[in-house]
């Protein structure tokens, strides 16, 4: 049996911005989430790129979102990716913001069980430091009256 010590460990990855994600994590670094907007279709755009995917526009307006969201569907790894040996079990979740568009994140501050991680539970995003930039994560939010 191997045994594991700190420095065997990885880091976890981080993301490198690219000229179409500089706003966003420029943004996450100001503690907001931003995204593209397109005026066209009217549809928010995740991931950021440089043409909206639904009809190709190049018209997009970076946008401040609200931050809340609910907890859209998940699942929870049991196998770690190099860098998250540490975090196993820990889920991947899809998080449905309160302007409707769905992003790929993880959920903080819980169990990373399917008692805790209860569909529709409504959401807050958090930011936490990965190597040079902000990551947007999220936290389990204050209930509102949306019912």
């Amino acid at each position: 049996m191997t045994t594991r010590t700190a420095t065997s460990l990885q880091a976890k990855p981080a993301p490198t911005p690219t000229p179409e994600t500089a706003e966003y994590w420029q943004a996450a670094a100001r503690g907001e989430l931003r995204l593209p907007y397109c005026g066209v279709c009217e549809q928010y755009v995740f991931y950021p790129r440089a043409a909206c995917p639904t009809c190709w526009s190049t018209e997009l307006t970076w946008t401040t979102m609200s931050g809340r969201g609910r907890l859209h569907s998940y699942l929870i790894s049991h196998i770690a990716a190099p860098g998250f040996e540490e975090d196993v079990p820990y889920a991947i979740a899809i998080v449905e913001l309160e302007e409707g568009p769905r992003l790929m994140s993880s959920v903080r501050g819980i169990a990373q069980t399917p008692e805790a991680l209860v569909l529709d539970m409504p959401l807050v995003v958090d930011f936490e430091p990965r190597g040079d930039v902000m990551l947007p994560v999220f936290r389990p939010g204050p209930v509102d009256d949306r019912g």
